[in-house]
């Protein structure tokens, strides 16, 4: 396989996980946000004087149908742990845990727009429930870097996640990676990691967020 970039300990492969996952190393974390198939409430609201929502929904084609459950089998056998946001949508492809993430989002509405007060995400380690509080709602957000993605997750709340459940040795692994927050968190943190992203177009934004300044956390 040929990397689309490769430089200081981070990795980009350009393709399907599919394809890739099964040509990779053992890796000791699976940090990822996958789609999740749930088509992001068409039709129920009207988005068209909020950019960034109007965004998600003009652009549905990424998350028309959930990931298949061969793509999740290769995820967890080629890694040691496994963290999946989201996995409230995958319970049907994943074994129980008893360490699910709480991602509090702080937020109740933003212009009358019922959002999620909190996001799910799914573990493999068998540690007490964890909670990070971190604001995303529209607008309104903790985070200070800009969103190049639809479901763009806060690198400071993935910096958070890793510094709890890794190793700074550690090798991690993002096989949706997007525009890459999984992978410039790894590297704030000095860890290795490797992503996967089957658009070209987000291969390209999270090389450049690679060449990018640290983010103090």
């Amino acid at each position: 396989m040929k990397p689309y970039y490769d430089s200081d300990g981070i990795t980009i492969y350009h393709g399907d996980c599919r394809d890739i996952l099964p040509q990779l190393p053992k890796v000791d974390l699976v940090l990822t946000d996958p789609p999740y198939g749930k088509q992001w409430a068409r039709g129920n609201y009207s988005f068209s004087g909020i950019p960034q929502l109007a965004e998600k929904i003009e652009n549905l084609s990424w998350d028309k149908e959930r990931p298949p459950k061969e793509c999740f089998d290769l995820m967890l056998f080629t890694s040691k742990n496994q963290i999946i946001f989201g996995g409230n949508y995958f319970t049907d492809y994943l074994y129980p845990s008893n360490c699910w993430i709480v991602w509090d989002k702080k937020g109740d509405s933003f212009d009358g727009i019922p959002m999620a007060d909190c996001e799910l995400v799914w573990t493999s380690f068998n540690k007490v429930v964890k909670k990070y509080k971190f604001i995303q709602q529209g607008y309104l957000s903790d985070s200070k870097e800009p969103r190049v993605h639809p479901t763009q997750k806060p690198t400071e709340l993935i910096k958070r996640i890793l510094l709890d459940f890794s190793l700074q040795q550690d090798l991690i692994l993002d096989p949706f990676m997007g525009s890459g927050t999984t992978l410039r968190a790894a590297k704030d943190l000095d860890r290795k990691a490797i992503g996967i992203e089957i658009k070209e177009r987000y291969c390209e934004i999270a090389a450049k967020r690679m060449s990018q300044m640290a983010m103090a956390l």
